[in-house]
């Protein structure tokens, strides 16, 4: 058998690279995590943009810096963490009480003035969750353990400001407040020696590894223990197959990222690997990979023509390739049908106001409503002339499965007469694109689930308020779509009790289904949970629950339930 130059180089890597890790740490101490760093490590800031795992509300993932709440993606509510417990002694005033002993790694006492200190850095400097103070009026630290939140009434939004309370990480004031002083600015800190309040401390950093350190006097051991690996190691693969094989031969013990056909590695290979579901899609779905469509365009500006394109897409054939059937075919709501936003999902709407895989319904609407016909090139052509392309339908170059799925689109699309093309810029060129609104058809992300969901998504894909014009820099609403009901429920499910939401929910999400201004085109996971139990057990799982199936937020609790092999 033939063996590619690629694949002896990776095999060669992770030879050297399993003797030096298994020289220096003992194995059944140490857990081995891959999927989150993809080069060398400059900088451990976590306010900063992109810090190195597992620092930053991106990674969320408390092992140094701690948040006052985590995500559970199982049940889509708050867990404690810093915090034992969040009050609303009215509608807009949310009061948080610390847990006890909290402490920073350093000794001194974690009290709710770091936790002011931190929220309130965000007026000081051009941090990520400097909107915090967009919905919020006041916070204030009336005693050691306390925290109060004011909201603002006049954009009183609770859940938004409750995924702040689970992404934003609390930082020392007495450190921090000091580089104030001294640094320019504290998003250019590279912050090496970094001190939390987590169970572990950074012990090494290199252009191959990041590693790890439990901190034993951690304040936490006495609610929850201590987690049981001394050390976590994150080595820095040059690519998703070397990740992905280091996972296969137990030299990683759980992944987070995409491993096609994993399933094969227990079916086939009969390893001792698995996901969070042993049968398809494998994985709970987190996120919704968006088709956006430039509703400003002559041709797709026509509603019904984007109902035509939303028909004839081959969803089932998307799941079973280009994501490896790790989603179920996508339905044509912005609500996830599981995990946290399940209570949300209205399926008698689905079903009588979207759309499937059906070409003939396709051809239907442009032949029997739109009155369009084909020309000698299979083509339709609009009463008043306009072709139904070419357009392009956009993704960044490199990202495989949704190159993949685009391809599905553009064939389908085609086989029911639209001219569809895919184009694969590099990513700052896609990015600028869709930021920009030049586009005519753009894959792209949108909030996945959260502590605000769904009620983030939908801003992100019909929200005009707040959007400049095409050709300037738009963070979400990237084709201007534009409708005035929109922002009116959006208002009132911000601040709506959980019966009311569903129904402003369902009120947006028919209006969605109407206008059709983006096709959602696949689930994934909100991370890939993947694990390998050769070295370590006891990974939760839908068949052992004991911890959400992500590596970040909630699922921080996965590391006190596992246990050394025997």
């Amino acid at each position: 058998m033939k063996i590619s130059k690629h694949l002896l180089a990776v095999l060669a890597s992770l030879l050297v690279l399993g003797l030096a890790l298994a020289q220096e740490l003992p194995r059944k101490e140490t857990l081995y995590i891959g999927g989150f760093q993809w080069g060398p490590p400059t900088s451990f800031n976590p306010i900063a943009s992109g810090p190195a795992w597992p620092m930053g509300q991106t990674f969320g993932t408390q092992y140094v810096y701690e948040t006052l709440f985590v995500y559970n993606l199982l049940t889509g509510a708050l867990d404690p963490q810093l915090a034992a417990k969040l009050e609303t002694p009215d509608s807009s005033t949310f009061k948080i009480t610390l847990q006890n002993g909290t402490r920073w790694q350093d000794g001194q006492a974690l009290t709710s003035k770091d936790v002011l200190y931190s929220f309130e850095l965000a007026k000081r400097q051009q941090v990520a969750y400097a909107p915090f103070w967009d919905y919020v009026s006041s916070v204030s630290a009336p005693d050691a353990k306390t925290i109060i939140i004011k909201l603002n009434p006049q954009k009183l939004n609770p859940g938004l400001v409750r995924q702040y309370l689970a992404t934003v990480v609390i930082l020392p004031q007495h450190i921090w407040a000091g580089l104030e002083k001294s640094e320019k600015s504290l998003l250019q800190y590279t912050n090496m020696k970094p001190v939390g309040s987590g169970p572990y401390m950074l012990k090494a950093a290199n252009n191959e590894r990041v590693v790890m350190q439990r901190y034993d006097n951690y304040w936490g051991k006495a609610i929850w223990g201590l987690p049981a690996p001394k050390y976590v190691v994150h080595p820095i693969f040059k690519s998703n197959d070397a990740g992905n094989l280091a996972l296969e031969q137990g030299q990683l013990d759980i992944s987070q990222q995409f491993d096609p056909e994993i399933w094969k590695e227990w079916e086939q290979k009969k390893l001792p690997i698995s996901t969070w579901f042993k049968q398809p899609p494998y994985h709970i779905p987190g996120s919704i990979p968006i088709m956006f469509i430039n509703v400003n365009k002559k041709g797709l500006d026509n509603p019904l023509v984007r109902r035509a394109l939303a028909y004839a897409i081959n969803y089932p054939l998307i799941v079973q390739t280009a994501m490896s059937s790790y989603s179920v075919p996508a339905n044509s709501s912005l609500i996830i049908p599981d995990g946290g936003e399940k209570k949300f999902f209205n399926a008698d709407l689905v079903k009588q106001n979207g759309w499937t895989f059906d070409p003939q319904k396709a051809v239907d609407i442009l032949e029997n409503q739109l009155k369009a016909k084909k020309g000698s090139d299979g083509i339709y052509v609009l009463p008043d002339g306009t072709r139904l392309g070419p357009w392009k339908v956009q993704c960044p170059y490199g990202w495989t499965d949704w190159n993949q799925a685009l391809e599905i689109v553009a064939s389908s699309a085609r086989a029911v007469g639209i001219d569809l093309k895919t184009d694969f810029p590099e990513f700052p060129v896609a990015n600028s694109n869709m930021a920009n609104g030049t586009f005519d058809l753009g894959l792209w992300f949108v909030a996945g689930v959260g502590a605000a969901s769904p009620w983030q998504r939908f801003r992100d894909v019909m929200d005009n308020r707040g959007v400049p014009a095409a050709g300037q820099t738009a963070f979400w609403d990237y084709n201007r779509y534009n409708n005035p009901k929109v922002g009116e429920l959006l208002d009132k499910a911000a601040s709506a009790d959980e019966a009311t939401q569903k129904q402003l929910y369902s009120d947006l999400d028919k209006i969605f289904m109407t206008d059709i201004p983006a096709i959602p085109l696949m689930y994934r996971p909100l991370e890939f949970y993947e694990f390998n139990e050769s070295v370590w057990t006891g990974f939760a799982s839908a068949a052992n629950p004991k911890a959400p199936p992500m590596f970040t937020g909630a699922g921080i609790r996965v590391l006190f339930n596992i246990k050394p092999k025997p």
